[in-house]
């Protein structure tokens, strides 16, 4: 029977103040090399990316888009973060050096500026986005020789150095400039969703339902499952699990499966 939510089974926005971003890869029907794009029956079919926005703190995945690894779907991505976070600025962000991900945050992001008008003769300059105050990004770039990663490397794309610094110091996971949470997480997802377990003969045959399957395994592991790393002492000394979504403020309970599946996902007072 599912769990009787109690008064703060349901709250929103999540206390998210840090994000990492990465894409995980996976296929469908068969892998990219043995699709032929000229021929529509393999339409949907090759290299499926998890497209995800983790909260390291919290352990939460706040938004996953998946489909091919494109600029529309990382820019599909942050925005869907930026809304279901109420649009706030985060403290840090970080990815992979995929260049879509810089893009991406700046237009969901960035102030718009209006260049003043010159007076001189031609076209006036077209408005384009500035990082605001307050927005923190960097980025891990490894060099990789023969499939294997032989250098790591960092970079604060938007905000001072020094800014990076201090968010690092507030954070109370990350010391340092990493995607290593997110990456944890796609290991965690492998293991929950034997469609994308690696080297094994088990993989989607269709992309409807790799993407049901994708959002049942991430979304309800906010719910309904507990992390160890997220335990805290109750009143009586004794570890109390919690889940991520509990972590981050949205509920006050691990959710059953059968309670996740059955409460909207739309809540009317």
């Amino acid at each position: 029977m599912p769990t009787t939510p109690t008064t703060n089974s349901w709250a929103f926005p999540p206390l998210t103040a840090e994000v990492q971003f990465d894409e995980k890869w996976a296929f469908v029907a068969k892998k990219e090399a043995n699709c032929d794009r000229s021929d529509p029956a393999d339409d949907h079919k090759g290299d499926y990316w998890d497209h995800v926005a983790f909260d390291p703190e919290h352990r939460l995945v706040v938004a996953v888009v998946p489909g091919a690894r494109t600029i529309e779907n990382t820019e599909a991505l942050v925005e869907q973060f930026r809304r279901r976070t109420g649009g706030r600025l985060m403290r840090l962000m970080t990815s992979d050096a995929y260049a879509a991900y810089e893009t991406a945050i700046l237009d969901c992001y960035g102030e718009t500026v209006d260049p003043p008008r010159t007076g001189k003769p031609g076209r006036p300059r077209a408005p384009y986005k500035v990082a605001p105050p307050g927005l923190n990004y960097a980025v891990v770039a490894k060099r990789r020789e023969r499939g294997r990663v032989v250098e790591v490397g960092t970079r604060v794309v938007f905000g001072a150095v020094a800014a990076v610094l201090m968010a690092l110091g507030l954070s109370r996971v990350s010391r340092a400039i990493n995607t290593a949470f997110v990456e944890r997480q796609n290991g965690t997802d492998r293991h929950r969703n034997a469609r994308k377990a690696r080297k094994t003969y088990r993989f989607s045959k269709d992309w409807r339902h790799h993407e049901a399957v994708t959002y049942l395994s991430l979304y309800s592991y906010n719910f309904c499952w507990p992390v160890r790393t997220l335990a805290v002492v109750d009143g009586r000394g004794g570890p109390r699990k919690r889940s991520p979504a509990m972590a981050a403020g949205l509920t006050d309970h691990v959710w059953s499966l059968s309670e996740w599946v059955s409460r909207p996902a739309v809540q009317r007072s």
